[in-house]
């Protein structure tokens, strides 16, 4: 029986798991003289779902998170809903005055910061000389009627390279606000 590599596109993944014996039995069956062979694009189909599926997973993995502190905080927002259609890179909880509790991997990822420096802090940190003072205010006058909004800032990496963020906020209340969401990501 003749092999037909261009139609086993694993093959390689196969040979490399079988014995040596069985190995030579099988490349010597193999014909490899064709020069229409295509190239293997198993893996690139498998790394493709694989990348999709860590990202799946650490999204999931922040929105649970996010769901603890909610169970411990007794948060009365629908913690689902907020995720709901949601595209984000970063995480961030603050308490009411905006002190930093927790960020996500992605956070790290976007800032450069890591979770230990960002804790205790406030976002200030994060700004800059373009950040503009009309934006700033916007956003504390904003935060101080705790409702929902969204806002693009212009902030900083640790390596000082300006971005603009998307940053929508989401005042997280039991009776009364006492923690805000912070959903990040980079806008062009």
């Amino acid at each position: 029986m003749k092999y037909n590599i261009s139609n086993m596109m694993s093959l390689d993944i196969y040979l490399d798991s079988v014995q040596d014996i069985d190995y030579k039995n099988i490349t010597s069956e193999t014909s490899t003289t064709d020069q229409s062979i295509m190239p293997l694009m198993s893996w690139d189909i498998f790394s493709e779902d694989f990348s999709t599926t860590i990202e799946n997973s650490k999204i999931l993995n922040d929105i649970e998170q996010v769901k603890s502190f909610a169970k411990k905080s007794k948060w009365k927002n629908k913690i689902d809903g907020i995720f709901e259609n949601q595209d984000f890179e970063a995480l961030v909880i603050t308490d009411i005055n905006q002190k930093i509790l927790w960020v996500n991997n992605g956070f790290t990822e976007m800032t450069g910061y890591s979770k230990k420096f960002a804790i205790n802090k406030t976002p200030n940190f994060l700004q800059g000389e373009n950040t503009q003072r009309t934006t700033k205010k916007r956003i504390r006058t904003k935060l101080e009627l705790l409702e929902p909004f969204t806002e693009v800032i212009t902030n900083y990496r640790k390596d000082k390279t300006p971005y603009k963020c998307e940053v929508k906020i989401i005042p997280l209340y039991k009776e009364k606000v006492t923690h805000f969401l912070a959903i990040e990501k980079k806008v062009v």
